[in-house]
């Protein structure tokens, strides 16, 4: 998104929330770039639906999480049960993702995360996926791959597309990037076989049902499912844990490196903390010791008990404290509502075709 904005800031200009002469000359520039983008994705897509650009197979069935808008659906912990779901039941997986922002070592925080919840599924980074796939195959003799953040990658066949909307902007605001925060077209979600809305409980269920007749109309044969993002624990970079609510009714300050950092705080939130200070950070910021620095006397200058951030803005700070006030990183899970059932019956039979293909 524009360096000029903050995220919550551009999402409160493209949202329409940010009134005046100055946003809406803002918002005309916007349109004006959306135009020429908009254009370029539909080609995109258009040689890949009439076969003139190329789609490899992976030799391995593939399950693919993506988004339709701009960061911070809650793929990170989807990708995470879907992996660890694979792994549970004996089959071997593995994870491969562009590695956007990846660090001095090659390595995102994404896959930070990902080591640290699941150890024994390896996740590889490449940007050219297709490479990354084959990798896969040869070296750890996967079984199933799954995509991470891949729904407009379409260079690698897809035996399952999963599409995560956010609840709390599920649309982009009607306008592709930038004048919005689609990546493409809503009509793209025909070609999703699974339909996710996350953080679903923040809405009540007349607005669920609105936005799930609106997906049906797009694509009426895909699987809806809606989860929650559920807190877990209270982690400290060095492995101790406390319990969530062990924060609860007490003042924090908070920060985090997101697309929509909106849905962080929504978050705190719910856990019952009182947020006395929030900073946002880029998406997937790097963090360097002015960094660790401006934090920790920011964080001094507040009366608060502690400090919370997300995994990934953990597993790249590494420290327990900032200043006299100690880290946590709030750990997120997924909370199925509705279609859980649905969804493992999705992956049980991309299993079964892929174990009937590599059979003839």
């Amino acid at each position: 998104m524009p360096v000029l904005f903050k995220p919550s800031e551009f999402r409160d200009l493209v949202s329409g929330r940010r009134r005046g002469l100055w946003a809406a000359v803002l918002r005309g520039v916007l349109r004006a770039a959306e135009a020429p983008y908009t254009l370029a994705v539909a080609r995109r897509n258009r040689r890949y639906d009439q076969g003139a650009s190329a789609v490899h197979r992976a030799g391995v069935p593939v399950v693919s999480v993506g988004n339709l808008t701009l960061g911070g659906t809650g793929k990170t912990p989807l990708v995470h049960w879907i992996a660890g779901w694979f792994h549970d039941r004996g089959i071997r997986a593995a994870v491969i993702s562009r590695g956007y922002r990846a660090g001095a070592q090659g390595t995102n925080d994404e896959a930070l995360e990902l080591r640290q919840r699941l150890p024994d599924v390896p996740h590889i980074e490449n940007p050219d996926r297709v490479a990354a796939a084959r990798e896969a195959v040869a070296r750890f003799g996967v079984e199933v791959l799954v995509l991470d953040d891949a729904f407009q990658h379409r260079r690698i066949a897809r035996d399952l597309d999963v599409v995560l909307i956010d609840a709390l902007e599920p649309f982009g605001f009607g306008h592709v990037f930038p004048r919005g925060t689609l990546r493409e077209p809503v009509g793209g979600l025909g070609r999703a076989d699974v339909v996710v809305l996350s953080r679903a409980d923040l809405l009540d269920a007349g607005r669920r049902a609105a936005i799930e007749c609106r997906v049906r109309s797009l694509c009426p044969e895909a699987t809806w499912l809606e989860v929650t993002h559920q807190p877990e624990t209270l982690l400290a970079a060095g492995g101790a844990t406390s319990p969530v609510d062990s924060l609860r009714g007490r003042s924090v300050a908070a920060f985090c490196g997101l697309g929509n950092p909106a849905g962080f705080r929504h978050t705190l939130g719910a856990c019952g903390y009182r947020v006395a200070g929030f900073r946002e950070l880029p998406d997937h910021h790097r963090y360097d010791q002015a960094d660790l620095a401006s934090l920790a006397a920011w964080a001094e200058g507040l009366d608060v008990d502690a400090v919370v951030c997300t995994r990934k803005d953990l597993v790249k700070l590494g420290v327990d404290r900032l200043g006299s006030r100690p880290l946590w990183a709030l750990s997120i899970g997924i909370g199925f509502t509705s279609g859980k059932e649905s969804l493992e019956k999705r992956l049980q039979d991309v299993l079964a075709r892929g174990r009937q293909e590599a059979g003839n």
